[in-house]
């Protein structure tokens, strides 16, 4: 007996928990690591080596999703992991107040903390993600993956809203008492958004002789196997090298605002919620047309995901002119197409990724979606400190600003231009064919696509 698809409400429910995953990690990428660089006079590395290492970890969702494909739910992965990394993250706000006295013990603690977050992250979204592309009906699956994202950014200003009243003015306790009641409510609104949200343990397990057989399997014979079907592959080049390019401009939008537009903090702030600004609406897009074509359309998200991908070449290459030009640019707009274009991209990309966990032989939904979870933490990992590095290097070499957030922009805008074309070839026939042979003729594909 299979349990009945999510309703509208259920799907916001489980966005819940994306909106508490969104908060704690605002904690410990974006709070404790101004605290350490501004208050504490910690090198700027560090923090970023936290961060990184926190996406390393991330590396292990394939494990984590095929851990909850083995047991037939969901739920404990989800709770289990918000309160890991509910754990992690008041550890590392106490690895951070320990770095002015205690340097090394602080920052074996943070080492320690950020493997938690990075654990916590893996186990609580790949499950919920891979939960989502099983409970909800194929046609509300773009509008799921918007909502999901949507409501991650919902728990960033949230998040922001509240510290920015509580941490002033600033001090340890405050901070320690911050992050333990951020952590807790996080934890307990994740645990009440997931509550009877799998329904009977047997409407959500697989067919006896389905469970047996995965059972058996070893996750590296799963990956194997996941590996083996062409459309998914594909699917991980793409998500890595399109989550690359999507991650590059992270930590350097800001600083090219101050750097070669003379903004102040507060105008580079702006200049960020530009871009987000655009990101949602790009995604209320997405989500919005996704409920109202829903499967109609053949290849309607591979084609969001071309043309994401294509909109953010586009934008970046007029950042680069932007470089180029000066203050006489129109920066904001520029900033706002660039969301824009990211929103559509990240919500189809989302919602590709729901539709293909679904396709291929038995109950594989976790594993697969750890494995794109898995390459997107990677090019995370690598983009943000590629992006930072790069435009050091250059700055250093070339002694102009301007010329090396050019290079690294177009640079960006090269690979979201790759990106394109590897979205595009997710619609090769043969992939397709290839896959449906490997899910059946009633298995979901790609979207839905046929």
């Amino acid at each position: 007996m299979k349990a009945a698809p999510l309703s509208w409400v259920g799907i916001i429910r489980l966005g819940l928990v994306q909106a508490a995953i969104g908060a704690m990690f605002a904690l410990t990428s974006r709070t404790l690591n101004r605290v350490m660089v501004v208050e504490y006079a910690v090198p700027a590395i560090l923090p970023a080596a936290f961060i990184a290492w926190n996406y390393v970890v991330q590396l292990s969702r394939a494990r984590w999703g095929h851990g909850s494909d083995q047991g037939g739910r969901r739920t404990p992965w989800i709770i289990g992991g918000m309160g890991v990394m509910a754990l992690g993250a008041m550890m590392a706000t106490d690895a951070t107040t320990m770095m002015t006295g205690s340097p090394l013990a602080g920052g074996a603690l943070a080492f320690v903390a950020y493997t938690l977050v990075g654990c916590g992250v893996g186990a609580a979204g790949t499950s919920l993600l891979a939960l989502l592309a099983t409970r909800v009906a194929p046609a509300r699956r773009p509008a799921a993956a918007a909502i999901a994202w949507i409501m991650m950014i919902v728990g960033f200003i949230l998040y922001a809203a509240v510290t920015g009243t509580v941490l002033q003015p600033f001090s340890a306790q405050r901070l320690a008492i911050t992050a333990s009641a951020v952590s807790g409510v996080c934890f307990l609104v994740a645990t009440l958004a997931v509550r009877n949200a799998e329904g009977p343990v047997a409407a959500q397990s697989p067919e006896p002789a389905e469970s047996e057989a995965a059972g058996r399997q070893s996750f590296t014979a799963v990956i194997a196997e996941i590996w083996a079907d062409p459309l998914a592959r594909r699917f991980t080049i793409f998500v890595f090298v399109s989550m690359l390019a999507y991650s590059i401009q992270e930590l350097i939008l800001e600083p090219f605002g101050g750097l070669v537009f003379r903004m102040t903090p507060a105008q580079s702030a702006q200049l960020t919620g530009f871009e987000q600004g655009g990101a949602l609406l790009g995604m209320i897009l997405v989500g919005a047309l996704g409920a109202r074509f829903g499967d109609r359309k053949a290849a309607w998200m591979r084609r969001w995901n071309v043309l994401g991908c294509a909109g953010s070449a586009l934008a970046l290459a007029g950042l680069a002119a932007a470089g180029l030009v000066g203050p006489g640019w129109p920066l904001a707009p520029t900033v706002f197409i660039l969301g824009l274009a990211n929103g559509v991209f990240a919500v189809s990309a989302i919602g590709s990724m729901m539709g293909l966990a679904g396709a291929g032989r038995g109950s594989r939904e976790g594993a697969r979606m750890g494995l794109w979870g898995g390459a997107q933490a990677a090019a995370f990992a690598l983009g943000g400190f590629l992006g930072a590095a790069g435009v050091e290097t250059l700055r250093g070499a070339l002694h102009r600003s301007a010329t090396a957030f050019v290079v690294i922009f177009g640079v960006e805008a090269l690979i979201f231009l790759f990106s394109a074309v590897l979205a595009a070839r997710l619609d090769n026939p043969t992939a397709r064919s290839d896959a449906a042979t490997d899910a059946g003729a009633s298995s979901i594909e790609f979207e839905g696509a046929h």
